[in-house]
């Protein structure tokens, strides 16, 4: 398998997580996304979303959206889970999941945060107070979420899954913003818990060929 992959796409990183938590090894890609290589004709014809992640299998199909490509992951290779087998828990997972991927992390993306600075002239202050703002909305609603029952070592129970693969690359970026994060120790509690582990440890973006 090939990975198109950007070291801190956060989208990349939650499928590097998945990869390396399934044992499976793949070639990667890499498409700079601060150059804008991912709008490039290139780059169109591998993906026409012009986004990353995407994984292209040894068929030469190829499959798009982290989110999906981690559904896919867990239909193909199964174990070890990266959702629970009660219907109640999967849809707990997927919900923490999407709370990361659906609602934070697209306020603060990279072309949200150029738009920012370069049609609407916002200064680098500004643009650094809109991340914060909304990293911390977020991780508020997502620590309200881990008080509830269900919560172990990680997202949900004492295994990591979908909900985990989301988290640690948003913790990642919030710390790269200088993001408050001592109101949410539950979340911290559990990003530190993953971070143990060497299939998170080994996808982190520093870790990566292309790091700058």
């Amino acid at each position: 398998m090939k990975l198109y992959t950007y070291f801190r796409s956060s989208a990349a990183f939650r499928v590097r997580i998945a990869l390396n938590l399934k044992g499976l090894r793949y070639e990667p890609v890499f498409v700079h996304l601060a150059k804008g290589e991912h709008r490039q004709p290139d780059y169109a014809k591998v993906n026409p979303q012009a986004l990353l992640p995407t994984l292209e299998l040894d068929d030469g199909t190829r499959l798009t959206q982290s989110l999906a490509i981690m559904e896919w992951l867990e239909e193909k290779h199964p174990a070890p889970a990266l959702l629970p087998k009660d219907a109640l828990a999967r849809a707990r997972v997927r919900s923490l999941a999407y709370l990361v991927a659906c609602e934070i992390h697209p306020l603060n993306n990279l072309r949200v945060l150029q738009h920012l600075k370069r049609a609407l002239g916002q200064s680098q202050e500004q643009i650094d107070n809109w991340y914060r703002h909304w990293i911390g909305d977020g991780l508020a609603k997502l620590e309200a979420d881990l008080a509830r029952p269900g919560t172990g070592k990680f997202c949900h129970g004492d295994a990591p899954s979908l909900a985990d693969c989301c988290l640690v690359p948003q913790i990642f970026n919030a710390k790269r913003y200088n993001s408050e994060l001592t109101p949410y120790p539950a979340t911290m509690r559990v990003f530190e818990n993953c971070m143990k582990l060497e299939a998170f440890d080994r996808a982190q973006p520093a870790k990566q060929p292309d790091a700058e």
